[in-house]
């Protein structure tokens, strides 16, 4: 049974896309998304989805301008500074701050409809109560691949396994929103003498290694990569009921 829900951010790289096309050398996670910062409309958006919690994960430079900035930050957000290499560092360092268990995580530039993230959600969390695979190690969040640059293909069953993860062309591609099992955090010490460094390339090797992943289609979902995604997530927000 998925009891407590954990929540996480991953947030600790330098967005370097976004700062390069808005010409605003500001953090990622602290860039103004209705009103608030990404990081701290994140935080609320897991909250209201059904998460007890949220730890944030974030780099050095961020804490220090979201200081000097005096950005307001939740106060059920716990922020956690890391200066990791990379995605799956970052992913990784969840596993010294979370309890055993479920958490459901994104990336801080996943915006996605609220009404999309409670769905997927609870459907994740019925998955896996019914599920009777104990390789079951969660549930992805995938969409419909529009044409973005160096997405994360899935390929999808049509009962929702995912089969593998990678860089071959499929029509579903990952969304930034992961409900997952702690025990992904047992194959850290084997990802990293295998030298991978990216989350993509973790998940992946956790499908190769016979964990079961699915997938939940979700709709509206917008990763902030540049300043074109950024204007779209402000309108897709404004449009919101």
């Amino acid at each position: 049974m998925v009891t407590k829900l954990q929540g996480a951010i991953i947030a600790a790289g330098r967005g370097q896309r976004l700062r390069i096309s808005t010409r605003d050398d500001i953090p990622k996670p602290l860039v103004k998304l209705g009103g608030e910062a990404m990081l701290s409309r994140q935080a609320s958006a897991l909250i209201d989805a059904g998460a007890e919690s949220v730890v944030a994960v974030i780099n050095s430079e961020t804490a220090r301008i979201a200081g000097e900035m005096a950005i307001e930050i939740p106060t059920s957000i716990r922020l956690v500074v890391r200066d990791t290499a990379n995605s799956m560092e970052t992913m990784l360092a969840l596993g010294d701050l979370l309890k055993p268990g479920w958490f459901i995580a994104s990336t801080v530039d996943a915006v996605i409809p609220q009404i999309e993230l409670v769905r997927f959600v609870n459907e994740a969390r019925r998955k896996i109560e019914d599920c009777g695979d104990k390789n079951m190690s969660g549930v992805l969040a995938v969409t419909r691949w529009r044409g973005e640059s160096k997405p994360l293909f899935a390929d999808v069953t049509s009962n929702g396994l995912i089969l593998g993860l990678g860089n071959r062309q499929t029509s579903m591609v990952t969304a930034g929103l992961y409900f997952l099992s702690t025990g992904i955090f047992d194959f850290a010490a084997d990802a990293r003498r295998a030298g991978l460094d990216a989350l993509r390339r973790f998940l992946a090797m956790i499908i190769e290694r016979g964990k079961r992943l699915d997938a939940i289609e979700i709709e509206g979902s917008i990763d902030v990569d540049e300043a074109s995604d950024l204007d779209a997530a402000r309108l897709a927000i404004r449009k919101t009921p």
